[in-house]
């Protein structure tokens, strides 16, 4: 997302890759114009293996004849059409996103299975957890946090994100803090001041910088454990996050300082952001502050351009059930069906009663949730899992929930084979199909005539004559009908 930070990948690249036959070039405002379009040729010839580059790598003049994988470091600061024309690049490209702080809609997509992602928990060796205060701003409070660390020979960032008045700043700190060497950073510096005040900064030749928000997106800096914010209730829960990020890369403690003017004075949302950021310290607590972001603001659309957001036309369970589908679909290689969003469940009609009664389970809060878990079980695994539960909970199940179990269980291994319906009465049983079922319609007649028993009624329809007078012969024979339309062989 910024310049400093696709120089300092940049020269990583180059370290790492220094002995190897890669070709690596940097696409940012820190090149001139000539290594630009120098750049810019050869990718477009395909000659480069690595690119580093800002937004300038969306630029309609620069082309990728083999690109494979994409990489985006900082995703929160990116809108979702820039992510979509990164992915538009090439047909197939892989895309890797890294950040602490996924945004709301990243996040949503990852929890509900449209992405894979992994948290990085575990931090590097010897890393130590950022202290972080909650101050009332004060000379005194600066002076304080800005001696300690120059006293054990270390940096300090202080952040004043106001271009304007930065130079007053400066003049107060010096005023202040005699002994620093102060340097100034910000994003309407020229490119070449910049580049030199960050190099400069890194090699130690200053002690202090006195910048803007420019640093937040991934500066590392090993030397520098002390960050002070100004006017910290001005900024949000992942920017706060991000900017106390940049202290403690190393395996010295670091501290940061929140500066805040006075607790009335600032707003109730602020108070609350600032008490999240105090108490999620601990290392990788990103992840966390990033669920909290998600909670507040809502998760956003997966089709649509906005990253935050609450749903309004559906409800949650509707949606989630309609998003699940589709994710299935599309991961066993299918076109999701959207004329039919929600396939129609089999319906299973074993003229018994199949309920949970009263006298079992009380409460009808329990016994309508119960019901809705036995509907969203997908697997038998899942079913028998929910049978123990109940015997645990309430005892042995009583004809008519033994009924209700072996219902579901008939529902789940009829849905792969499109069962619309099935009737089983004491007389007969009838099996209706939906259109066009996933059966081999040769399969079907074959199986029919092998039966004396069954005979096409409808053209959707079998009807097999049989006479079952109690539940238990007429569950059997359901399982035989199935087991023989599976092509499997029939129970005896």
């Amino acid at each position: 997302p910024t310049t400093l930070l696709a120089e300092q990948h940049f020269q990583t690249f180059s370290d790492r890759f220094a002995g190897l036959p890669v070709r690596l070039v940097e696409l940012s405002r820190f090149r001139s114009p000539r290594e630009t379009r120098a750049a810019i040729a050869d990718l477009n010839a395909g000659r480069i293996d690595i690119v580093i580059g800002t937004h300038k790598l969306l630029s309609s003049d620069v082309k990728f004849p083999r690109l494979g994988l994409v990489i985006i470091d900082e995703e929160h600061r990116f809108g979702v059409r820039q992510k979509e024309a990164l992915k538009a690049l090439r047909a197939e490209v892989d895309v890797l996103t890294l950040t602490a702080t996924p945004i709301p809609r990243t996040l949503a997509m990852s929890l509900e299975g449209i992405r894979d992602f992994s948290v990085i928990a575990t931090a590097p060796q010897k890393r130590l957890a950022i202290k972080t205060f909650v101050r009332r701003e004060s000379d005194g409070a600066i002076r304080e946090a800005l001696l300690r660390e120059l006293k054990r020979g270390g940096q300090a960032y202080f952040l004043h994100n106001e271009v304007e008045t930065i130079d007053n700043r400066r003049a107060r700190l010096a005023e202040l803090v005699p002994e620093a060497r102060i340097a100034i950073a910000h994003g309407q510096m020229p490119e070449r001041e910049l580049e030199r005040v960050m190099r400069d900064f890194h090699q130690q030749r200053f002690n202090v910088l006195l910048c803007t928000t420019i640093i937040e997106t991934g500066i590392d800096v090993p030397t520098a454990n002390t960050i002070v914010i100004h006017r910290a209730d001005r900024f949000g829960l992942a920017q706060l996050h991000q900017l106390r990020g940049r202290v403690g890369r190393s395996h010295h403690q670091a501290y940061a300082y929140l500066l805040i003017p006075d607790e009335s004075a600032i707003t109730r949302d602020a108070g609350k952001r600032l008490e999240a950021i105090q108490l999620m310290e601990e290392l990788g607590s990103g992840f966390y502050l990033a669920m909290h972001d998600l909670e507040i603001r809502g998760a956003g659309e997966v089709l649509g351009e906005s990253q935050s957001g609450d749903m309004q036309e559906v409800g949650f369970a509707l949606y989630t059930e309609m998003l699940n589908e589709a994710v299935r679909a599309l991961k066993a290689g299918r076109e999701p069906d959207l004329s039919a969003p929600l396939a129609a469940t089999t319906e299973i009609n074993l003229h018994v009663p199949a309920l949970l009664p009263t006298d079992y389970c009380h409460d009808v809060h329990e016994r309508l949730t119960l019901y809705k878990r036995m509907a969203n079980c997908a697997s038998t695994e899942a079913l028998d899992a929910l049978r123990e539960e109940l015997v645990d909970r309430f005892g042995k199940l009583p004809d008519a929930a033994r009924a209700l179990i072996e219902t579901h269980r008939l529902r789940i291994a009829s849905q792969p084979m499109g069962i619309a319906r099935i009737d089983a009465a004491a007389e007969a049983i009838v099996v209706q199909f939906v259109p066009d079922p996933p059966i081999d319609p040769a399969a079907i007649i074959r199986f029919i005539q092998s039966r004396r028993d069954a005979k096409l009624s409808g053209q959707d329809r079998l009807r097999f004559t049989l006479s079952t007078p109690d539940l238990a012969a007429r569950l059997q024979r359901v399982r035989e009908i199935l087991a023989g339309l599976g092509g499997k062989a029939a129970i005896p």
